[in-house]
């Protein structure tokens, strides 16, 4: 009989019988290793292969060793007989007590995903690497939507999986942990990137659903810990390496990935070192339609269809004649964009572990872990602007809604744009696990990570020209709403400049508009520490100790508004009569068209403009720029200021960004932490019984400093009649602070009524922390607003986490091994429901030069709100259909609340539990003889996802943002060609699922995105 390595000896080259000669006698760990498979040997009925007996195993089939409670835990070797037979024979057939062999690849993993279930303290799924430098899936976040409870968002423009939802709850409800330690991210929330992790070298993603009160207790939703691997968790020398090509099928070029890790262990197996990198590169091509706001308001009569109103003035005067006033509730488009986007998303990762083990009781650890990700996206798009003032013949719907009508003088805009966005993390840690004696361990962790948003002061993060035509040009454009969300976008009646739609993208009438840069710059700084002492003895087990975190969270942002240098050469020139701007344009700047063909977005019904122009917006910009210098000469087309406060008159040619001094902003928190869990272990009526219970105290202290300034004028464009400036008053600090203190007690209960059956019950409670960016001081006033769109948003410092009380109900029957059935009810009472409100105000008295009242402003600032309920449960059954080879995996989560969201309330109070949506996931497998194919469904039913759009004008709070149903089909194989190289093919999205989001209603589409299929072919290679 084949015995595990981890039998036949505990530390390969100090007390291995094979290397050295020794007794395993010799060697107390030897000894307690050795029984269990003598025990097997001696009672043939005990074989975990035995189709009669569950698996009764107290330990997962291959230790997890990342976040073990010992040192001689943390330098035991993993299950060596995880590794390929060279024979293909590396499984028994269910009820064959002859033999006892564990199986491998998939089959293996998903057996150690099981034990690691089973005999976690609470409710915890995980997924394991196949073998060193072979993860399941090619993206973190895709093997996580395996789960049960787990669903992801998608980038809409590259259609990768960014963050994950559980049970309901998304974004910075979930903790995600590099070992066991948080991990910082520049980009303004706490919850990662998950498009920034590798996953080619990954060990284990562990998903905590109840917390660990000696790891955190910081997440609502889940905790996730990356496991990473460790010189000794594979002793002796290893090497792994991976490539890979992958092609979007719209992007038509097949680019590369590929990683090299390299582990060994020396110096009698003392000392061991693992490095590995990872080069990953994805392009992507994506279609795209999309409305950028679905405002609400106010309809004057006069302005709805047929309407016999001789003139038609639309105003709040309570006044006026009833025909005129705003007097009717309905939505309508605020911009109306098509576009198309190429993105070039290059990664690379790398990692550096160095183990000391002197002695079976000490392990210390120093890793260091780098990711640095460059995001480029060109895109080509039009747009034409609405105002609900202006728009008339307007049809609404049963439920307010615009679905067809008209708006006299809409300019046309074709926009170019080259988004940079590189994001760069960095986190170094040390670890030193000591076993006083044989039940007392201490352990020490320290860490610092900082990331960096844009690093590089050179970056311009988006580089944007628009051209286009309006004025005597401008069109009565129509805009008509034929369908639902899902499956059709709105169509656009009347194109064209004067409505001709022949010249729709003629040359000779397009002039400059406006010439938009901007730039965020952030850096997150994490310093943590943490220290916990544990006591095992017989079935008893303590941990005490506490932790100590700093996060801060450094923000900027530059931008051609802020110095108005955008509006330089608006106008559109000549041909639209405008009296600035440059027109035509040179022939070399354009780049041909892209065709807006009935299958731009496949399967969804509308009609779309003839096309888009494509151009560089670089070469765009630096046209314009050597036109000269517009103060020492008069250049024709320069949009000179009629006032001093406009900005302009210190723009000298070059399209330089400025500072916002509202956007300077830090934000420094510091946790300390204080924690305690008890496990014990007894017999209930001949019923093993585990019961924990802990408790976690968290003092936070925040430091919240910024820059304020007020708006002191507003003026008009002369280049856009749409455009309005804004001037503002002297810079002034701000600072504010806030404090709080949580106890947050945990308590987990598993009663194993029979070896199959197992129950649970969970309770605890939990805290979310508000995001960074929310908690600045500042109430910011963009200087760039639109006319009769005037916004500003505010930070609130003052912020109190949301609190979870958790409950947990399960039944678990492992009737065989590698199969399981279960059953989890959970129940989470939140309260301190953060909200987005938006509320319309006058700031600082300045007049609106449109209307010439105070200016309206919608304000949007986040406050703590209401309470609500999230209740649900998950469905889990894992199958392996004895030696045949064939299994499957198969979840399904439906979760509800008690304060759904209301579409009749227009209340500025709205409010309803985001994210959450039903969803099931199918896995189907073949595993056998060193070839395996999988099938993955994975479906998701429509959800709340925000309060809020990209334009936030609606006079009724911040609109909703729902995702519409989604279901994606992924397929992958390999196949082993020897022992240590191998073959893998996989298809993404093969049933082409595209992202679409709707507003209140459900054919107010927001967005949708075809981001195509991706194909990729690759191999591994291990020794």
């Amino acid at each position: 009989m084949h015995k595990p390595e981890s039998v036949r000896s505990v530390r390969r080259g100090r007390v291995a019988v094979t290397k050295r000669g020794l007794a395993a006698a010799c060697s107390i760990a030897a000894l307690t290793a050795a029984l269990p498979a003598a025990a097997q040997q001696a009672d043939p009925q005990s074989l975990q292969n035995s189709q009669a007996q569950p698996p009764v195993a107290a330990q997962p089939a291959v230790p997890s060793t990342a976040n073990s409670l010992s040192a001689s835990e943390a330098g035991r070797a993993q299950d060596e007989s995880s590794a390929p037979d060279a024979n293909g024979a590396n499984t028994a057939a269910d009820g064959d007590p002859s033999r006892d062999i564990i199986v491998t690849g998939l089959r293996g993993s998903l057996q150690r995903n099981l034990d690691i279930k089973r005999t976690s303290t609470g409710v915890v799924d995980a997924i394991s690497a196949e073998d060193i430098g072979k993860f399941p899936d090619t993206n973190v976040a895709a093997s996580l939507q395996r789960l049960p409870g787990v669903s992801i968002q998608r980038s809409g423009t590259r259609g990768e999986a960014t963050g994950i939802t559980v049970r309901g709850f998304g974004g910075d409800f979930n903790t995600t942990l590099y070992d066991g330690r948080r991990i910082s991210t520049g980009t303004g929330g706490r919850q990662i990137d998950f498009s920034t992790v590798g996953s080619d070298f990954i060990g284990q993603l562990s998903v905590l659903k109840t917390p660990d009160v000696t790891l955190a207790s910081s997440s609502i939703g889940a905790t996730v810990d990356i496991q990473f691997p460790k010189p000794f968790d594979h002793p002796g020398l290893r090497v792994a390496a991976s490539a890979s090509g992958s092609i979007q099928d719209r992007s038509g070029k097949v680019v590369p990935t590929a990683g090299v890790l390299f582990s060994n262990t020396f110096a009698d197996d003392t000392l061991g070192v693992l490095a590995d990198v990872i080069y990953t590169r994805r392009d992507t091509k994506t279609n795209r339609v999309s409305v950028s706001g679905w405002a609400g308001g106010y309809y004057a009569p006069c302005q709805l269809q047929g309407s016999t109103a001789a003139t038609c003035n639309p105003t709040s005067d309570a006044g006026a004649a009833a025909a005129q006033r705003q007097t009717v509730v309905g939505w309508f488009p605020q911009q109306y964009v098509v576009d198309q986007q190429t993105t070039k998303d290059e990664r690379v990762d790398a990692r550096l572990a160095l183990q000391w083990h002197p002695s079976e009781d000490v392990m210390v650890t120093l890793d260091d872990n780098f990711s640095r990700q460059k995001i480029e996206t060109q895109s080509s798009a039009l747009g034409v602007w609405f105002n609900q003032g202006a728009l008339r013949n307007v049809e609404l719907d049963d439920n307010g809604t615009a679905i067809d009508f008209t708006q006299a003088g809409s300019p046309t805009d074709f926009t170019a744009a080259l988004n940079t966005q590189i994001l760069r993390t960095n986190q170094i840690g040390g670890n030193v696990k000591w076993d006083v004696s044989e039940n007392f361990t201490l352990e020490g962790d320290l860490s610092y990570a900082k990331s960096w948003l844009n690093p590089d002061d050179d970056t311009i993060g988006s580089q944007n020209g628009d051209i286009g035509y309006g004025g005597q040009l401008a069109n009565n454009t129509g805009l008509q709403i034929n369908g639902n969300s899902n499956n059709s976008f709105p169509s656009l009646t009347v194109v064209g400049p004067n409505g001709n739609a022949a010249n729709f993208a003629d040359p000779s009438l397009i002039g400059s508009h406006v010439t938009v840069n901007q730039t965020q710059q952030n850096t997150d700084e994490l310093k943590q520490a943490r220290f916990t002492a544990t006591w095992k003895q017989d079935d008893l087990t303590i941990r005490a100790g506490g932790q100590y975190v700093e996060d801060d969270f450094r923000l900027s942002n530059k931008s051609t508004f802020i110095n108005n240098f955008w509006q330089a050469y608006a106008g559109y020139g000549g041909p639209s009569g405008q009296g600035s701007g440059i027109a035509p344009l040179p022939a070399s700047l354009y780049q041909g068209t892209i065709g807006l063909g009935s299958n731009f977005i496949p399967g969804f019904k509308g009609t779309l403009p003839p096309s888009l122009i494509k151009f560089s917006p670089i070469a765009y910009q630096a046209y314009l720029s050597s036109l000269g210098n517009p103060q020492a000469q008069r250049i024709p087309g320069f949009n000179y200021p009629t006032n001093t406060t406009d900005g302009l008159n210190g723009f000298t040619g070059s399209f330089d960004q400025q500072v916002d001094p509202n956007s300077l902003q830090n934000i420094n928190e510091k946790t300390w932490s204080l924690y305690l869990n008890v496990a014990y272990t007894a017999d209930i009526a001949g019923m093993p019984f585990h019961f924990a219970a802990g408790v976690r105290n968290e003092n936070t202290h925040l430091v919240s400093t910024g820059q304020g300034r007020l708006p002191v004028s507003i003026s008009t464009s002369t280049a856009d009649p749409t455009l309005l400036t804004v001037a503002f008053g002297d810079v002034s600090p701000i600072r504010a602070k806030s404090n709080y203190s949580y106890l947050l007690p945990t308590v987990d209960l598993r009663l194993e009524v029979t070896p199959e059956l197992q129950l649970r019950f969970d309770a605890s409670r939990t805290l979310t922390r508000p995001g960074l960016s929310t908690l600045n001081p500042v109430l910011a006033v963009g200087s760039g607003q639109r006319v009769g769109a005037l916004t500003a948003s505010g930070g609130n410092p003052s912020l109190q986490p949301y609190l979870a009380d958790n409950f947990d109900a399960a039944a678990e029957w492992y009737y065989k091994r590698n199969s399981y059935l279960s059953v989890d009810f959970f129940l989470k009472n939140v309260s301190n429901f953060i909200v987005q409100g938006v509320t319309r105000q006058a700031i600082n008295g300045v007049i609106d030069p449109t209307t010439g009242s105070a200016a309206n402003f919608a304000v949007s600032q986040q406050v703590n709100g209401p309470d609500a309920t999230v209740r649900g449960v998950e469905l889990a059954w894992q199958q392996v259909f004895g030696d045949t080879g064939f299994g499957f995996q198969a979840n399904a989560t439906f979760v509800d609340t008690n304060k759904p969201y209301d579409q009749s309330d227009i209340s500025q109070t709205g409010f309803a539990v985001t994210g959450l949506a039903n969803s099931a996931n199918f896995v189907g497998f073949y595993d056998k003889n060193g070839f395996q194919f999988r099938a993955a469904l994975n479906w998701r039913d429509e959800y709340l996802l925000q309060f809020g759009q990209n334009q936030n004008t609606s006079q009724f709070g911040a609109e909703p943002t729902f995702v519409n149903s989604s279901l994606q089909l992924d397929l992958s194989t390999s196949y082993d060609i020897s022992k240590n190289f191998s073959v893998f093919a996989a298809a993404e999205n093969v049933n082409n699922n595209q992202q679409s989001t709707h507003g209140r209603y459900s054919n107010q589409l927001l967005d949708v995105f075809d981001y195509g299929r991706r194909f990729i072919v690759g191999t591994h290679v291990r020794f």
